[in-house]
């Protein structure tokens, strides 16, 4: 079989450079319109370019490195303020929920939250009942939901209490006890979720004035 090299070169270059349109799109969609999910902007600005089906969509990390260029770039006081913001509540939500060895995860404590950014914390209660009796008993109104997250190839389930903190989304996602020392990802082949417990956010914060 012959391979025309030059052919081949200049659709590889093509697609490298669709690819990176994607990913500059897709950190645009983030950052003006408050979107979260990777997926759901790479998607997003697949379509917004009329790329194919076939096109090989940017990973997450070349996304993350275009909305942190944007965001210094075009939001870099109002972001900064925000990120400020949303980790005061949650070191004050950690507090609330100290017995339950929460750490913060997710955009907030990666510096990627958007304007309508939910905080994410991970608990370890003995039970989910334990934190479900918790929340009863100071009123709070939660919906709740069953999530799942992964370590190497196994997976852990997780009972997710969803509820309002000082007018932000709290996500709160109870794991088994025995969770807490090991590395969770959202998915089997993403990386290990970034988390931070009490005094590391309370560092972040004190840092940010």
């Amino acid at each position: 079989m012959r391979y025309d090299a030059p052919a081949m070169s200049r659709s590889n270059s093509r697609q490298n450079g669709m690819r990176a349109r994607i990913a500059a799109t897709a950190a645009r969609l983030m950052a003006e319109d408050g979107i979260d999910d990777f997926a759901l902007a790479k998607r997003k600005a697949a379509r917004q370019l009329g790329a194919p089906d076939t096109e090989a969509l940017p990973a997450n990390h070349e996304v993350e490195a275009e909305l942190r260029a944007y965001r210094a770039l075009y939001q870099a006081e109002e972001h900064a303020e925000r990120i400020a913001e949303l980790r005061r509540a949650a070191l004050e939500a950690m507090h609330t929920f100290k017995q339950f060895n929460p750490y913060l995860t997710g955009p907030v404590l990666t510096g990627l939250a958007g304007p309508y950014a939910q905080i994410d914390l991970q608990l370890f209660p003995e039970s989910a009942k334990d934190l479900e009796i918790f929340l009863l008993e100071r009123n709070f109104a939660f919906e709740t939901a069953e999530g799942r997250r992964y370590s190497g190839d196994r997976s852990r389930t997780m009972s997710v209490f969803t509820l309002d903190w000082q007018g932000i989304p709290l996500r709160l996602q109870a794991f088994d006890p025995r969770d807490e020392r090991l590395a969770l990802k959202t998915s089997q082949a993403g990386r290990v979720a970034e988390r931070a417990g009490i005094a590391e956010v309370g560092q972040l914060v004190a840092k940010s004035g």
